[in-house]
């Protein structure tokens, strides 16, 4: 029998999402024979009262477990020598903050097991918060529109949509919009257009959201509009896929999956896209390899002699910093959602207002629907878990008896980069030292 240990989240005073609910918890514990214990915490969405009620042991201990598992990156000085962890670490782009993390477990001749890779054969996620990254994702990026229209003399209901954590819960969320979309209906003013990159978890959740408006779609190939009059104030969407976000540098013909293998072929096309939208939401996974879809250099010819975009609005859902939006410079927090990047300075102010683009970058945005993200989340990984438990986690890694997707997800094991991340050692040489 293995003891399980889940740590408390205090990455910021927002995290509130644990990775097993009491229910969830209680039934791994009954049907696997080992013992999960929860290490206390004043701010998690499920209180230690639930926990103990189902059973659940509550105790400081937890983090001293055979198997240590969180939600977001557990502190340095928690790692113990031989540890197993399972944690969204944020390291298999060899992000630079968290490469020193990543060394102390290698140091130590810990395991890591990342959320992010837990895939099938055909490489699909199995196990994210990605929906509810998206479902708060627009509310805050309709807020921020319309909030931002209004310091410019456009009043429009959407400034009264709430953050996403003042809503007591999804349900609750949905009945305010679906009224605010009743307003939209009779405010006599041109259609705003929405344009959504990518189609995959996070866009569904954020279209899940902008559906409960009075929406109209149409397609990239219809940009820009021309003769499509407001119906009230409808909101366009317009979603796009690859094919829209670059061409073939060469002389062939987009593929798809070319594009994955050999980005160096294409290059990024997205811009001609952005003058005919009024809100960008961002949802697409990205690495260096990939053209970016916002660049500094088009945001400044944007603003060029006077001129301003259309574009008043980037809702950053995947925020990379510097990444696919090459303006997003840093992440926020749900209390200050949003800052304008002024293109004359290449700089950020905090709010909505004053000359540039507004961006909304919040990095953990599921932490604002705290209880629906946690519920999610653990009705996956609850069949996952007894997996870990039962695992000889002394074998090596070619001996190490796990399920398929739980063994692409480690990233190192017994203080080893897996064959799968031994590109990381280039990031971890460079980065590594804290």
């Amino acid at each position: 029998m293995a003891t399980i240990g889940i740590r408390l989240e205090d990455k910021n005073r927002w995290e509130r999402r644990v990775p097993l609910t009491p229910e969830h918890a209680a039934e791994i514990a009954r049907v696997s024979g080992h013992q999960l214990l929860f290490q206390p915490s004043p701010n998690r969405v499920f209180s230690d009262d639930q926990y103990r009620d189902a059973g659940i042991e509550v105790t400081e201990s937890a983090v001293q477990a055979d198997i240590l598992i969180a939600v977001k990156e557990i502190p340095l000085d928690l790692f113990r020598a031989g540890c197993v962890t399972m944690f969204f670490s944020h390291t298999i782009k060899g992000q630079p903050g968290n490469m020193p993390m990543l060394k102390r477990l290698l140091d130590l001749g810990c395991t890591l097991i990342d959320y992010e890779r837990i895939v099938d054969r055909e490489g699909r996620r199995l196990i994210s918060f990605s929906l509810h990254a998206g479902y708060a994702g627009m509310i805050e990026s309709l807020r921020a529109l319309g909030l931002r229209l209004r310091s410019r003399g456009r009043e429009t209901a959407l400034a009264d949509i709430k953050p996403a954590f003042e809503y007591a819960d999804l349900q609750d969320a949905e009945r305010h919009l679906r009224l605010i979309g009743e307003r939209l209906r009779t405010e006599a003013a041109a259609p705003l257009v929405i344009g959504i990159s990518g189609y995959g978890n996070v866009s569904r959740g954020a279209q899940t959201v902008l559906d409960w408006l009075p929406v109209s779609e149409v397609t990239p190939a219809d940009l820009p509009l021309s003769g499509i009059k407001a119906s009230g104030a409808t909101l366009i969407k317009v979603v796009f896929g690859e094919a829209d976000m670059v061409r073939p540098a060469g002389d062939h013909d987009f593929e798809l999956q070319d594009y994955y293998t050999n980005p160096d072929r294409y290059v990024g096309r997205f811009e001609d896209h952005l003058p005919h939208l009024d809100l960008l939401v961002n949802t697409i996974f990205w690495t260096i390899r990939y053209p970016r879809l916002v660049t500094r250099d088009w945001v400044a010819s944007a603003f060029a002699e006077g001129k301003e975009p259309r574009l008043q609005v980037i809702g950053d859902i995947s925020i990379d910093i510097e990444g696919s939006i090459e303006i997003s410079l840093k992440a926020t927090y749900p209390d200050q959602p949003c800052f304008v990047y002024d293109p004359a300075t290449d700089e950020v102010i905090d709010g909505v207002e004053g000359r540039g683009i507004v961006v909304m970058a919040v990095d953990n945005l599921p932490s604002e629907l705290p209880r629906e993200a946690s519920e999610h989340f653990s009705s996956v990984l609850k069949d996952m878990v007894p997996a870990l438990g039962d695992a000889d986690w002394s074998a090596s890694f070619a001996e190490l008896d796990l399920p398929y997707h739980l063994k692409t997800a480690v990233i190192c094991h017994r203080g080893e980069l897996t064959p799968a991340y031994a590109g990381l050692a280039g990031p971890l040489a460079e980065h590594g030292e804290g």
